[in-house]
């Protein structure tokens, strides 16, 4: 498995366990972080999986 997948999802771990473990002392927020991380997981991601896709010759 690619290290840096395993370093995205490590960090993405640590990162929503630190949202939801002070979602008290947030506050309101909460929500724009929480949608920050969606979005960085989201185009992290894709950018790795298209990275490893192969390329089509047509």
């Amino acid at each position: 498995m690619n290290i840096k997948i395993l370093i995205t999802l490590v960090v993405t771990l640590a990162a929503a366990w630190a949202i939801f473990h002070f979602k008290a002392q947030l506050g309101l927020f909460i929500l724009p972080l929480f949608m920050g991380l969606v979005v960085f997981v989201t185009l992290r991601l894709y950018r790795l999986m298209e990275k490893d896709a192969p390329s089509q010759d047509d």
